[in-house]
């Protein structure tokens, strides 16, 4: 059985198809894509090092990818006189047609819709239900501010090439706004339809004109005591200027009256330290609100409503004639000139600093707003009536992420109970070094435990034995142990080195704290390549045994997160494969160093060789097909957009290839279509976790081959990021990956959603007779019974 969705906006295509179907978190479309990720320099930085290098046409691939002229140079282009004298014809002409395509941006939220479908879905507990509509909040803030204002920079700009799907930003550009209003309505509107559920189950979420007295006078007394003082209201008037407007701010926008008669307007912003949703007293139940009726009922209000109950206080001898809530997106994307830094991480700190003030991109207001009152934020903020949301209140729906907060275990998931693999339970110290050197480990996170991973870094910090350890760190947190034991580890004396990414979007802040932090301790700090970003997510620790020096090696597809390896499946692998260690070593010095060229003997880098290497591998299947054996390549990642690999992808399929894919966000890829892709299938997984794994298999004759690592298959982990693939090397390890994570995401009939050639997606449910099978609660349910067994 299977349940269709609507399809994205068709285009202008010829045959009229229909187009649309996307780190963590998360980023600016249409024409040039992505354009504003360190858009400026990055043709310029390439070059300067040997992993700044791609392996076709670098300075082009490099600086602006996705127009269709780079798109074709990343792949093997004759010299231009050469091709300006021969004009070779095209041999990819058939697989250039827009209609072949979906756009990212129509992707990307598509995605969403998958995401808000988890919110409507009654067989999730009621407060995971609430959480979903809150990460809906949030991915739309993060898609206003990065993919709406890439597109409206371009279209100021005066940029009219058409992406390979057909579109120019000026004709994108208001698609995907409406799209994404319509989502932020539809948002809304599935929250009102679970209050009636919250409230039947005890937990009411109320305007604060619903409350009773004494519940009014508590949050008087609330407000008095905790919120008035953080408040600071602000006029505008002649000797007043139009107050400044932070990001993704909340504030309410009051006209009042003078004893002179004359009406101003003032600004008073919501503070984002206190909780957005306020703990009410249940009625007649006490005078406080923390206290909870005895039944266990939990009562809550918005704090914008608590305090436009109360802008008396604020305005004495004034009158408050009416207040609306308002929130404001800015543009956050904003072009580090790397080049021209003396100090790249002064440089970060201070754009980090500058996006409180990027341009409006979206201003959400209260359908209620009259006329009178966003003339006077569109005036003052210098908007259009386009940038303009109304929707229903309440704004700000990322705040529901708090409902994971409240009390009741009872409508949430299950508690995860993680496992460690059998070959480090009851380990420490030096004997995690040795279950290494006896076979690699394969973790599979949220189901095992990150703890293993730390506790080798903590044995290696405490262990005499250990000279080095070096690692990338690209989202750690603020709450990181990997970062504390690496501190331990230089003030116990090891040489420790790190590359910190500071330029990963969204968590710069927290990175340069951790910069200086590490710094202070007198680790070697590397804040990353010019004109690239460091993703790649690996940790080497060199270790004397006896009269040699041993390497051991953890890679990752997944951040060295405390906090997101139980929320995103991940994968992590640890050997001391001699090999792998080199490779390790040549990529840590490539690094912090300086290196010409760069040879490795297992892994796949990006920018340098991975595109090259993946493209060699699919034609290695596609010779398979036209020998008459069985080919096949199974692929999971989190997004499919680079637009040569779906080419190769569409020739794979062409030539007999079984394709299957499992893309969790954006595909632009167009499956089953007759003559280019009847072969390959896409199916996403959206779920309790955020599937973040990226696992690359290849049937190869037989002589099966799997790599994992950090990098998608898009323009920007191809061509501006170090990224490493990895192959797997432990041949149980190659089938408990064929057999057991990539059989069971492909069975999955119940999380699953399959993606069609017009665009449109289907989720799964199991058939008559069919078992259902939800690929995450089946690994949970797995781990809670090893718990039992051990009997924890």
């Amino acid at each position: 059985m299977k349940k269709k969705t609507t399809a994205a906006p068709a285009t202008d295509a010829a045959t009229g198809a229909a187009t649309g179907t996307t780190e963590d978190a998360a980023t600016t479309g249409g024409p040039a894509d992505e354009r504003t990720e360190t858009k400026a320099t990055a043709g310029a930085a390439a070059g300067r090092h040997a992993l700044a290098e791609p392996d076709q046409r670098a300075a082009e691939a490099v600086a602006d990818p996705d127009p269709p002229v780079a798109e074709a140079a990343t792949e093997s282009d004759p010299p231009v006189a050469e091709a300006v004298a021969e004009k070779p014809a095209d041999p990819d002409a058939d697989l250039r047609r827009p209609e072949l395509y979906t756009n990212r941006e129509l992707s990307m939220l598509d995605f969403f819709e998958r995401v808000l479908d988890e919110a409507r879905d009654p067989l999730n507990p009621l407060l995971e239900r609430v959480k979903f509509v809150g990460i809906i909040g949030s991915i739309l803030g993060e898609f206003f501010m990065v993919r709406i204002a890439g597109l409206r920079q371009q279209v100021e700009a005066g940029v009219t090439e058409e992406s390979a799907d057909g579109y120019t930003p000026q004709r994108l550009l208001p698609l995907v706004r409406e799209r994404a209003w319509q989502l932020m309505k539809d948002a809304r509107q599935c929250f009102s339809e679970l209050l009636p559920e919250l409230e039947a189950a005890g937990i009411h979420i109320v305007g604060h004109d619903a409350l009773d007295e004494e519940q009014r006078a508590a949050l008087r007394d609330y407000f008095d005591e905790q919120v008035y003082p953080v408040l600071t209201p602000l006029a505008f008037d002649p000797g007043r200027p139009f107050p400044h407007i932070s990001n993704m701010s909340h504030n309410l926008a009051v006209l009042i009256r003078d004893p002179q008669g004359e009406t101003r307007f003032a600004r008073v912003k919501v503070p984002g330290s206190l909780p957005r949703l306020v703990p009410a007293p249940a009625p007649a139940a006490g005078s406080r609100p923390e206290a909870a009726a005895p039944d266990g009922e939990r009562w809550f209000t918005w704090l914008e409503e608590v305090i436009t109950a109360n802008l008396d206080a604020l305005f004495p001898g004034l009158e408050v004639l009416e207040a609306h809530p308002f929130r404001v997106t800015r543009d956050a994307e904003l072009a580090i000139q790397e080049l021209e830094a003396d100090d790249l991480l002064e440089t970060i700190e201070a754009f980090v600093q500058r996006r409180r003030f990027g341009s409006v991109i979206r201003v959400t207001i209260d359908d209620t707003m009259p006329e009178h009152v966003r003339r006077i934020l569109r005036e003052n903020l210098e908007l259009s009536e386009d940038d303009l949301y109304p929707v229903a209140a309440p704004l700000g729906l990322s705040s529901l992420w708090g409902a994971a907060d409240v009390d009741r275990p009872d409508l949430k998931y299950a508690p995860l109970v993680q496992s460690v693999p059998a070959a480090f339970e009851g380990l420490e110290g030096a004997d995690l070094f040795a279950a290494i050197r006896q076979r690699d480990v394969l973790l599979h996170h949220p189901y095992d435990s990150f703890d293993p991973v730390v506790e080798l870094l903590r044995a290696a910090a405490d262990d005499p034995d250990v000279l080095a350890i070096k690692t990338t760190l690209y989202r750690v947190g603020r709450n990181a142990p990997v970062v504390e034991q690496l501190m331990e580890a230089a003030r116990n004396g090891k040489q420790v080195a790190v590359l910190l990414e500071l330029k990963a979007r969204f968590d710069e802040e927290s990175n340069i704290g951790w910069a200086r932090a590490l710094e202070h301790e007198g680790v070697h700090v590397v804040y990353g390549l010019l004109g690239l970003k460091t993703h790649s997510k690996i940790m080497l620790i060199v270790r004397r045994e006896g009269g040699r020096v041993r390497r051991y090696v953890h890679l990752g597809t997944g951040n060295y997160n405390s906090v997101t390896t139980r929320q995103y499946t991940d994968l992590g692998y640890l050997t001391c494969d001699e090999e792998m260690g080199a490779d390790a070593s040549a990529v840590f010095n490539a690094l912090t160093g300086y290196a010409a060229e760069v040879q490795y003997r297992r892994f796949l880098v990006a920018p340098q060789h991975m595109r090259r290497q993946i493209a060699e591998r699919i034609d290695r299947e596609i010779e398979h097909a036209r020998r008459g054996e069985e080919a096949h390549l199974i692929f999971k990642m989190n997004a499919l957009v680079d637009k040569p690999m779906i080419r190769k992808l569409y020739r794979a399929s062409q030539a007999g290839v079984k394709v299957e894919l499992n893309v969790r966000g954006m595909c632009c890829l167009r499956p089953g279509i007759p003559g280019v892709s009847e072969n390959i299938t896409e199916k996403s997984i959206v779920g309790r976790f955020l599937e973040h794994s990226r696992i690359y298999w290849f049937r190869n004759g037989g002589d099966e081959e799997v790599l994992l690592g950090s990098a998608d298959l898009m323009p920007r982990n191809l061509n501006r990021r170090v990224e490493i693939l990895f192959p797997v090397l432990d041949h149980g390890i190659v089938r408990q990956i064929r057999d057991d994570i990539l059989a069971t995401y492909l069975a999955d009939n119940v999380k699953g959603r399959v993606l069609h050639p017009d665009g449109t997606w289907e989720r799964l449910s199991p058939g008559p007779g069919e078992t259902p099978l939800d690929a995450q609660e089946h690994y949970v349910a797995r781990a809670r019974e090893a718990a039992w067994e051990r009997g924890e």
